[in-house]
């Protein structure tokens, strides 16, 4: 029969085992987040850089968006991370995401608007809508997405930022009117915030009211 003694000690070798392991497996996973940050940082922003490179026609910019931004708050009282497309060091159109309640859940888009308020273009970033019907606001399955473009608050007018359905000027979908209802009033509603914010967004970054980064053209 083991002693007392014998079994404090095989508690205390149990212990300083387990320590021994916990500590191997803390300092392995550290040096692998230390090892693939870097990677991971420059694959989300090639990510992005793509994206917000998908609603501008090409060779619109010859600027860094990435490092050509500034934060905003929008009517409800979110940040709203803006980047500003430049040609020859003239912001021509400005870039940023927007959220809207669709059917299933939020839906995420990032939308261009130019120097005049006119949409360059839109795209769906992110959304659980039904697939077959509510998903056809994505640009692979359909053009839909497309009918943004060269749209302002002017043209067709503010009341005609709707559809069809509603009295507005863009299609519905068969099955699905609330899916395009959202993306609709998503986009008008980044509309209205290029126009509260226009002189900040189209200013120079050094004089901006926002927290602006310096313009580069990496």
């Amino acid at each position: 029969m083991s002693t007392h003694a014998e079994r404090l000690n095989a508690v205390w070798y149990q212990g300083v085992s387990l320590g021994i392991i916990v500590v191997g497996i803390t300092i392995a996973l550290a040096a692998a987040y230390t090892s693939t940050r870097e990677e991971v940082a420059a694959a989300v922003e090639s990510d992005t850089r793509q994206t917000l490179e998908q609603v501008l026609p090409p060779g619109y910019a010859d600027n860094n968006l990435l490092k050509d931004s500034l934060e905003l708050t929008d009517a409800e009282g979110q940040a709203v991370t803006v980047y500003r497309a430049r040609k020859s060091g003239t912001v021509r159109a400005v870039l940023f995401e927007q959220r809207g309640k669709g059917y299933s859940g939020v839906i995420k888009l990032i939308m261009a608007v130019d120097a005049e308020g006119v949409v360059q273009g839109v795209r769906v970033t992110t959304h659980t809508e039904t697939p077959g019907l509510g998903d056809k606001i994505e640009a692979a399955k359909n053009d839909w997405i497309h009918s943004f473009e060269g749209k302002s608050l002017v043209a067709p007018g503010e009341k005609a930022w709707a559809v069809k359905k509603d009295g507005g000027v863009f299609d519905q979908f068969a099955g699905a009117t609330i899916t395009p209802r959202a993306v609709v009033a998503t986009v008008k509603r980044g509309l209205e915030f290029f126009a509260n914010h226009r002189a900040q967004l189209l200013d120079n970054p050094a004089t901006s009211a926002g927290k602006a980064k310096e313009p580069s053209h990496e």
